[in-house]
């Protein structure tokens, strides 16, 4: 079993940065690619970013690329999501996710345990 707690979420203005937390307990997180998803009023959860187990393989959503940095320290059992230049379509309920496996995934299917996730909002 793997539990997943976010935080850093927050309101920002647009332009802003925030960087959200994703604590880990269980062996798990140390063997698993993690993720970074989001999820819009109405909308379904929308993929961000991945990284592999050894962070060596990272992946991230076009709409994030050279604005969001994805990170893990395996040895706190954490991962990272730095946000930059935030816009206001960002704004989402962010969740960490851990896959079934040691790879990076965009895939939603790919992973089996959630985070309750952490509310991001940022003003125009």
């Amino acid at each position: 079993q793997v539990q997943l707690v976010e935080s850093g979420g927050g309101l920002v203005q647009a332009g802003g940065s925030l960087r959200l937390s994703c604590a880990a307990s269980g062996r798990t997180f140390s063997n698993s690619g993690m993720g970074w998803f989001r999820q819009a009023p109405g909308k379904e959860h929308e993929f961000v970013a991945t990284m592999s187990r050894s962070g060596g393989s990272t992946y991230y959503a076009d709409f994030v690329k050279g604005r969001f940095t994805i990170s893990r320290d395996n040895a706190k059992n954490t991962m990272y999501l730095q946000m930059n230049s935030l816009k206001p379509e960002d704004t989402a309920v962010y969740y960490c996710a851990a896959a079934k496996t040691r790879y990076s995934s965009s895939v939603y299917s790919e992973y089996n345990y959630w985070g309750q996730g952490t509310q991001v909002t940022v003003s125009s």
